[in-house]
């Protein structure tokens, strides 16, 4: 103890100034403590708080950032998809359009072809029978003229009719 004492000596410690001096600091210590310390770190733990919830919301954002970028993707390769599938489904349906439309045509072309022998015979029929009556009557007229006598009726009908049998043999 008598080093304490030589210590506190040389120090200039006196000891009921140094109770009171720790007396003071205690009472001023309990004050700050309570009044100061205290809502300080009231403010600093709810600002620590803050924090963790801000970087809890940026990490939830992050997630939610990378869920809605994963979701855009899908619904775009959807898109796609379907795209591609009702690209397929217009080519099948111009190729059947082509195929239909292209059969109509051929049908109608066949028609076409149908009605025009249709007509060339009838006209063909048409121009040998004019053909007959022509040749008929010339013939009835070659008659009159060789044999110079006036045919009867019943002898043009006759002529026509034997000219019109030679013409179509």
């Amino acid at each position: 103890m008598e080093v304490l004492t030589s210590i506190f000596k040389t120090f200039g410690v006196e000891w009921p100034l140094f109770i009171a001096q720790l007396i003071v600091f205690s009472i001023v210590f309990f004050i700050l403590k309570k009044f100061a310390f205290g809502p300080i770190i009231e403010v600093l733990e709810a600002r620590r708080k803050k924090i963790e919830q801000a970087m809890a919301d940026a990490e939830q954002v992050k997630s939610d950032v990378a869920a809605a970028q994963a979701k855009r993707q899908q619904i775009l390769d959807e898109a796609n998809s379907q795209a591609q599938k009702m690209i397929a489904e217009a080519k099948v349906s111009a190729d059947a359009v082509k195929a239909r439309l292209e059969a109509e045509a051929t049908a109608e072309a066949e028609r076409i072809v149908a009605r025009a022998k249709e007509a060339s015979a009838l006209e063909a029929d048409r121009l040998k029978s004019e053909f007959q009556r022509e040749a008929g009557r010339l013939i009835v007229l070659a008659a009159q003229k060789v044999t110079g006598k006036i045919l009867s009726p019943d002898d043009h009908r006759r002529l026509s009719e034997e000219a019109a049998r030679q013409a179509v043999a």
